[in-house]
């Protein structure tokens, strides 16, 4: 499987962007971003799409991503990811939400660490998980991201 990387500067900074021919894999923030491979993008089609709809999501244009994602996790995980997906732009949910949404309720702990290993933020919408009282928790981009991706989004932050 090849690997293929970019980056696209957001109002976050410099996205680092990596994707296989299957679809996006990761995107890491600048607090977050490893170095490629090489100093040269290595692009397809998958960071094409990418970089266009982010560009298009920070602008206020697009409430929704179709770029199509490669998961690279365990079974629990991806049932989190994808269960993230579901969280309407503009809304949060808790940890317990999520939980119940995987049909494993007494598993916000667990839910809380799979969130927290979502390779995709953003698109996988993880910034929209709050604790139960609706105050802002970790987040892999520091809170300060998560603010402005909820404030982008018209969530006013606790």
């Amino acid at each position: 499987m090849t690997g293929f990387h970019d980056t696209l500067t957001s109002p976050l900074g410099v996205l680092a962007l990596e994707a296989s021919d299957r679809g996006l894999t990761a995107i890491r923030f600048p607090t977050r971003t490893k170095q490629p491979p090489t100093t040269s993008a290595q692009t397809n089609e998958h960071l094409r799409l990418a970089k266009e709809e982010l560009s298009d999501y920070f602008s206020g244009q697009l409430a929704s991503f179709s770029v199509p994602l490669d998961w690279q996790g365990t079974e629990f995980q991806i049932a989190v990811w994808q269960a993230l997906l579901k969280i309407p732009l503009g809304e949060t949910w808790s940890y317990a939400d999520v939980a119940r949404a995987v049909h494993r309720p007494k598993s916000a702990r667990p839910v809380g660490g799979a969130v927290g290993r979502n390779p995709l933020p953003i698109i996988v919408p993880c910034h929209r998980v709050v604790g139960s009282d609706g105050s802002l928790t970790g987040f892999t981009g520091g809170l300060d991201i998560k603010i402005k991706l909820l404030a982008l989004e018209g969530v006013s932050a606790h």
